[in-house]
């Protein structure tokens, strides 16, 4: 068989998902590429964008909110280790390159911009680059190595998350069908992190509020989403991401009071208190199996 043959494959297997009853992780051809940044804006107080574009941007796939990309940093020496293409797949270097993970924003084929919104976590590396880096910088991204794949047939979607989910927040609720149902819960600091959102009319969307309290602490964001009551008979997908240690106490709820099958949700940590470069892998499987190497 030759390569031409497969290389629609994961396209038909998204929309086979798409339209069928429950969510399934599809893996994509994973690609390596060189960009160069076009602009950066800040979005909201919590957020900087920054497009990338360039011949390196072409051709690249969006599919799914929640798909993330690397960005990959020089060392501290100054030395850039990129991994290698290897067909469909990246070879990694050992050991494994400093990089940082985030969730597309937005990718325009005609244009060939990808953006991506980074959190201004005081101290991180990938925000003290969003916040110095200038027009004409180069980037270097790889993945996404596939993304999670949600039917639109659920009567109910509830979405909830800190600063570092509102970029994929932000894109599901563009990307529900306009007749979606369902809540988003969004913890930020205050009124000056909300940004505008593109929500279906019958998805309400409840900004929270945490005030002086640090990123990651507090029930704020748990609390608010176990007040939800499901109508009886609905199906809902729960899709939830944040700092580890405070959406924890929502995985017990959607396992015993939604008992939710393990299709119909999504509970990832993108984030640890105290811990510089975490990767919640036991969430995100499909990091294990599209990268030779786990990066963490």
């Amino acid at each position: 068989m030759s390569r031409v043959d497969h290389r629609h494959r994961h396209l038909e297997r998204i929309a086979e998902v798409r339209a069928g009853r429950s969510a399934e992780k599809v893996p994509y051809p994973i690609r390596i590429r060189t960009t160069e940044v076009v602009r950066t804006e800040q979005v909201g107080s919590g957020l900087v964008r920054i497009t990338l574009g360039g011949p390196g941007t072409a051709g690249f796939e969006a599919h799914s909110p929640d798909e993330h990309v690397k960005l990959i940093f020089p060392e501290p020496d100054g030395t850039l280790r990129l991994p290698e293409q290897d067909g469909d797949m990246l070879r990694w270097p050992r050991p494994s390159p400093t990089s940082r993970e985030y969730t597309v924003r937005r990718y325009d084929p005609a244009t060939g911009e990808l953006d991506i919104d980074i959190a201004l976590h005081d101290g991180g590396l990938g925000a003290d680059w969003a916040r110095a880096v200038e027009p004409g910088a180069v980037a270097h991204v790889a993945g996404p190595p596939g993304g999670l794949i949600v039917p639109h047939h659920y009567d109910r979607y509830l979405l909830a998350g800190d600063l570092t989910a509102l970029p994929a927040i932000a894109r599901w609720l563009e990307e529900l069908p306009r007749t979606a149902r369902g809540w988003a819960f969004i913890e930020v600091a205050d009124a000056a992190e909300e940004i505008p959102l593109s929500a279906p009319e019958h998805v309400e969307v409840r900004w929270l509020h945490r005030g002086d309290a640090p990123p990651g602490t507090g029930d704020l964001l748990a609390d608010a989403v176990r007040a939800v009551s499901v109508p009886e008979g609905e199906r809902v997908y729960v899709w939830v991401a944040g700092e580890a240690g405070a959406i924890k106490p929502l995985r017990r709820w959607v396992r015993d009071e939604l008992r939710l099958a393990k299709d119909d949700h999504d509970i990832t940590g993108y984030w640890k208190r105290g811990v510089a470069d975490f990767d919640d892998d036991h969430e995100h499987e499909h990091h294990d199996h599209e990268h030779d190497e786990h990066d963490h």
